[in-house]
């Protein structure tokens, strides 16, 4: 069974679990040596109705299922002006990042630093579903998650609703650390692996920030780059 929207497929302890404390686990399929080691999640699961099925081997899209999957239901997702509020809001926006392993990574930084939510497109993008959760370990289900179609149309919004969009660029010339522009409603734009940031969303963000680096080193990947500049977000606000 397939569902529609995000999150719907689930491989992985940590992702299971946080799926099934959040009450959208439908079914689970459990490797037969794994019925022991599990047993507090599976009991958890069978107070609460949820099919479980025991089976030799579990069978998953990511490299290391850890012997169990779930289907779920779709995870909620928020409007984009729901994310202005609480004040002031910490954003970070995925300009159509590919690699789901960089999705979980970031939306599981996101929340270590503090983040309030994060903003992904539904397009051109890494899919929604079990690597990048069990990339995330849980986070994306207490992070609040905006699927939006235009990466560039949501800076434009945010902007109107007064936040600031501030894009990760390599070649920008302002350092991303002790930027007091933090301290306001502020979207951090990163973009995908490789190509960097869309022509339009830099064109439309308010300011391109750069990570200072040593010259022998070309670049950070997206979810480094992404983690230091969240958590710069957090240190100046602190």
């Amino acid at each position: 069974m397939v569902l529609a929207g995000i999150g719907t497929e689930l491989e992985g302890v940590h992702a299971v679990e946080a799926a099934l404390d959040a009450g959208r686990v439908i079914s689970i399929e459990v490797e037969a040596p794994r019925v022991r080691r599990l047993a507090g999640l599976l009991d958890t699961a069978k107070a609460r109705g949820v099919d479980i099925a025991t089976v030799d081997r579990v069978v998953g899209v990511t490299e290391a299922p850890q012997g169990i999957r779930a289907v779920a239901e779709p995870l909620h997702t928020y409007d984009l002006y729901e994310f202005v509020e609480p004040a002031p809001a910490a954003l970070v926006v995925l300009d159509h990042l590919q690699d789901p392993h960089n999705v979980g990574a970031i939306a599981r930084s996101a929340l270590a630093a503090g983040m309030t939510g994060i903003v992904v497109s539904d397009k051109r993008a890494a899919p929604l579903q079990a690597t990048a959760f069990k990339s995330a370990a849980g986070a994306l289900e207490r992070l609040r998650v905006c699927v939006h179609s235009s990466i560039a149309d949501a800076v434009v919004r945010l902007q109107r609703a007064g936040v600031w969009v501030v894009g990760l660029s390599a070649d920008a010339e302002t350092p991303v650390f002790g930027l007091s522009l933090f301290t306001e409603p502020v979207a951090v734009v990163v973009g995908a692996e490789g190509s960097g940031l869309s022509r339009l969303v830099r064109d439309r963000s308010d300011m391109t920030v750069r990570i200072p680096m040593a010259s022998s080193v070309e670049s950070l990947n997206a979810s480094a780059a992404a983690t230091l500049a969240m958590f710069e977000v957090g240190r100046v606000r602190s």
